[in-house]
């Protein structure tokens, strides 16, 4: 099994770029002993801000619900990284990007999606400013923020700013801000290791990171620290869990599921097939396909098909959890400037390998690229085996070939990405003003590597002509015939180049204007400038539509914006505080939009307080969406003709009512911006010194939401490609393979809902302490109307494929935490909640999923149940500086339902996958000393 190595010289260029930064930081020293010793401290750099506002506060309730999460519910989840603990967020939702999305446009990347509106409508910042996009762009559109470059020992909380657009960071943040605060300072040494293994014994995670740092702000007025961590994790296949019920099969026949499920291969359907490893040929008389023989020595599945096909399971090659292997590094040095002012300067760098395996490639099928869709299943285009092959049963006649090149083996996705980011900046007081202005430099390239993947010219010449390097290509049973001159001409490697580039400039300022009944009225005014490219060179030979099966994906462009914001807190009486901002950004070329937010927070009681806010937002269209370049990918969709109203027609098969197809679509430089309306009333209770209660309900409206055109919607315009296997009296109703859509301008989606979030503590005197703490999403509703005036109801569904990615909108997600602190020792355990849905494409469908009798699947009413896993963890403070910590995650070892509509997993929900994986267990120490 080929693996992803680093080499010497990148690990050397990263840790000379972060010791560079680290060097520059440490000009402090020098600069501070310029200083008079004695001189006054300043304490107006030590201020209470809140995500959400330039203005410092006294407290850290804000008319806006943030939801902030300290360092120790980070630890106490026994994730390994930070993008794992923020998907398990009950906010988080549909369009969350996970690290097992190996086959996806945005392989390796790790992005949160929250209210489910989008990983691209998220806004990711590292200590409250922005970082450069993962370079490749989910699903070809949805450019987005990987999380997997924060160092996560460097974290010292993260703020959810959960009330849609934020006038202060930018009106692109429609569905709210995730910022991570890392560390101001950090002084002596600690040292932190940890190695996990699951309860299988795989996927062993070896992990270690080291945080240094000396100076102090207060004594010494300058601080540097330094952070370097370093990790690997092995691969988990699919077929590894061939024990753990369905998660490892893709043979769900004993659950009930027909042998055409999509997770099977190789069954005959009369004349039409799907590959197999032995091969199957459609005879030219019958028009019926028919296996060649030796599927014995590639399949042990039984019982084999009916039809004489060769059935074999399409995930047993698969990688449930990629190899990764990466390292992080992040410096920032900070130092007094005069007593007023300090300079402060950060550096980051990470670079990081995965390798995922996938099945491998069939020589059939339909895919897209800019000049239109291609169709290798039938017609003129179809893959044949020559009148002359030598394995052609039918001597002297081409026959459509169905087959899978079990000899060229998996298909192997390797990525290989490096993130950067610099940023330098001065903040300080004068004149009555609180001031801050930085520059920040933040780059990502990305090269995704693919092997065993097959040319479709070389391909079409290997089977028909044999004239090619290495001659006739023998398939199933003769294929031990073949030379390594064949694979190399069929089978190159082809790799994917994607970069993005941010550049910004920032000032912004903000003082306290007069004094209030209820306290200092306070404002602040900021100005940005930024400048993004984003750019992705598509798969080889993808621009050609010469890759079997391989959408196309590629873009070029560039956004430029400059921005201006205005922001006012006014305590107006000792119960009444108003907050407003407006912002007003400008793009290059056109696009302009004022987008205000208001706020209000009453205390008509010392225990409590009522809030709410209304604000607006705007995203203008990204390159991938109106630049240059296109996507050809992949969905699942429902055969309107083969399955009308969720039942197969005559003729066709419960495989026609849930069917991968080839989507082709095109920018659209006319496309309008994305605008919303978000609105949230809410209350903050607090009865007792250790209770805290949050309610809220909120409310996202958005418009002119860009997206691909739906499936149905190309379909019902004819914009399709079928097979020939017509349904009998039907002209053009062959198997769905392809369709062309566009990106177009729906007309909204409206997501709205609850969030509570209560915290309690209890102090139990010689028994220590206990915290407890939940948090509870609920969605009321997912609506989308389309640009037809039709209008869906996801909330509760496993939704469109096109819109939820497949994951679905459960209306529940529950996280329950406890904490119990004694001595020396602590003790914590998390029990995470999902809630069941329907299994149908939007409320009031049809199941979207049938058992092999035609009865809906799942039973109990067409609903994946609801997943409940519990995770426990423990620290033990073994003496001054030394601390041992495990986990156990998925303690009870919960299996995740069986998902049949699911997407980018094999039988389960990404959303239920630490169910797939089992109990997983972590141990590691930390020493600190000074």
């Amino acid at each position: 099994m080929p693996h992803a190595t680093f080499s010497r010289a990148p690990l050397n260029k990263a840790i000379r770029r972060a010791l560079f930064a680290a060097a520059v930081a440490s000009l402090a020293p020098a600069a501070a002993q310029a200083q008079d010793a004695n001189a006054a401290q300043t304490t107006t750099l030590d201020r209470i801000e809140v995500t959400g506002s330039n203005i410092s506060r006294g407290d850290m309730e804000t008319a806006s619900p943030v939801q902030s999460i300290t360092r120790q519910e980070i630890d106490r989840s026994g994730k390994a990284t930070l993008a794992e603990y923020l998907q398990t967020l009950t906010s988080d939702g549909a369009g969350s990007v996970p690290r097992t999305y190996g086959t996806g446009f945005a392989s390796g990347g790790s992005g949160v999606s929250l209210r489910g509106l989008g990983a691209g409508s998220t806004l990711v910042l590292l200590n409250g400013r922005r970082m450069a996009p993962y370079g490749l762009a989910d699903d070809g559109q949805k450019v987005f923020t990987d999380l997997s470059v924060i160092p996560m020992d460097a974290v010292e909380r993260v703020e959810i700013l959960k009330d849609g657009a934020s006038a202060i960071y930018g009106s692109d943040a429609i569905a709210g801000v995730v910022n991570i605060i890392l560390r101001k300072e950090f002084k002596g040494v600690s040292v932190r290791s940890s190695y996990g293994v699951s309860g299988e014994g795989d996927g062993q995670m070896a992990k270690a990171s080291a945080t240094f740092g000396f100076g102090s702000l207060n004594d010494d007025r300058y601080n540097v620290y330094f952070n370097i961590e370093g990790g690997q994790t092995d691969e988990i296949r699919v077929a590894d869990r061939r024990d753990r019920k369905w998660i490892g099969t893709g043979d769900a026949r004993r659950w009930g599921y027909s042998q055409t499920k999509r997770f099977m291969n190789g069954f005959i359907l009369g004349d039409d097939a799907s590959p197999s490893p032995a091969g199957s040929v459609r005879n030219p008389i019958t028009g019926q396909y028919q296996s060649l023989p030796g599927c014995a020595q590639f399949s042990p599945i039984t019982p084999q098909d009916p039809n004489g096909g060769c059935l074999w399971q399409s995930g047993q090659f698969n990688s449930l959890a990629p190899e990764e292997k990466y390292v992080n590094l992040f410096g920032r040095g900070t130092f007094a400037l005069l007593d007023n002012f300090e300079v402060y300067v950060e550096a980051g760098y990470s670079r990081k390998k995965s390798t995922f395996h996938n099945t491998p490639n069939s020589v059939s099928g339909a895919w897209g690229y800019p000049g239109g869709p291609v169709n290798a299943d039938s017609g003129d285009g179809a893959v044949v085996l020559g009148p002359n092959h030598p394995d052609n049963p039918f001597p002297g006649q081409a026959v459509n070939l169905r087959y899978s090149a079990f000899d060229v083996g998996p298909r192997i996705i390797r990525g290989d990405s490096e993130f950067s980011r610099v940023l330098a900046g001065i903040k300080g007081t004068a004149g009555g003003w609180d001031l801050d202005v930085a520059y920040l430099h933040s780059e990502s390239e990305l090269t995704n590597t693919r092997d065993g993947y097959l040319r479709y010219s070389a391909v079409r010449d290997a089977l028909t002509n044999g004239t090619g390097p290495g001659g006739w290509w023998r398939i199933g049973q003769n294929a031990n015939l073949n030379n390594q001159a064949l694979y190399d001409y069929i089978s190159p490697t082809i790799h994917a180049d994607g970069k993005t580039t941010l550049d910004l400039f920032d000032i912004k300022g903000s003082r306290s204007l007069t004094e209030l009944k209820g306290g200092s009225l306070g404002i602040a005014f900021g100005a940005e400038w930024r400048r993004q490219k984003a750019q992705l060179d598509p798969q080889t030979y993808t621009d050609t539509g010469d890759i079997i099966g391989l959408g196309y994906s590629a873009y070029r462009g560039t956004q430029e914006v400059a921005a201006a914001y205005a922001e006012m807190v006014a305590p107006v009486l000792e119960s009444l505080e108003l907050s407003a901002a407006v912002r007003y950004d400008s793009y290059k070329g056109g696009d302009s939009a004022t987008t205000p937010k208001v706020g209000i927070k009453w205390k008509p009681l010392q225990q409590l307080a009522l809030r709410a806010t209304y604000a607006e937002g705007f995203r203008a269209p990204n390159p991938a969406e109106s630049g240059k370049g296109g996507l050809a990918g992949f969905t699942a969709s429902a055969d309107p003709v083969r399955c009308p109203g969720g039942n197969p027609a005559a003729g066709a098969s419960v495989r026609d009512c849930d069917i991968q197809i080839a989507v082709i679509t095109s920018p659209n430089p006319d496309l309008k911006a994305e605008e919303s309306k978000s609105y949230t009333l809410g209350l903050v209770f607090e009865p007792t010194s250790n209770t805290t209660i949050t309610l809220d309900g909120w409310e996202i409206k958005r418009s002119n939401e860009i997206n691909v055109e739906t499936t149905s919607a190309a379909v019902a315009a004819g914009r399709v490609v079928r097979s020939d296997n017509n349904l009998p009296g039907i002209p053009n109703s062959g198997t769905l393979l392809a369709a062309q859509a566009a990106y177009v301008n729906s007309a909204s989606t409206t997501v709205r809902g609850i969030d509570l979030d209560v915290r309690q503590g209890f102090e139990l005197g010689g028994y220590g302490k206990l915290n407890l703490d939940l948090q509870w999403s609920h969605i009321s509703t997912y609506e989308r109307e389309e640009e037809d005036g039709t209008t869906f109801e996801y909330a509760g569904t496993h939704g469109n494929c096109d819109v939820t990615n497949c994951i679905g909108t459960p209306k529940d997600k529950i996280n329950l935490g406890a904490t119990w602190e004694i001595g020396n020792f602590a003790l914590s355990g998390v029990a995470n909640y999902i809630a069941d849905f329907k299994n149908v494409t939007a409320e009031g469908n049809a199941c979207a999923s049938r058992y092999a009798d035609g009865t809906p699947a799942p039973g109990n009413g067409c609903r994946i149940p609801s997943f409940t896993t519990f995770d426990l963890s423990g620290r033990w403070r073994a003496k001054d500086g030394v601390e041992v910590f495990g986990s156990v995650q998925n303690l009870t070892d919960k299996i995740a339902p069986l998902d049949p509509l699911t997407y980018g997993a094999i039988n389960y929900n990404p959303m239920h996958s630490s169910g797939a994986i089992g109990r997983y267990f972590t141990v590691g120490v930390k020493y600190d000393f000074q």
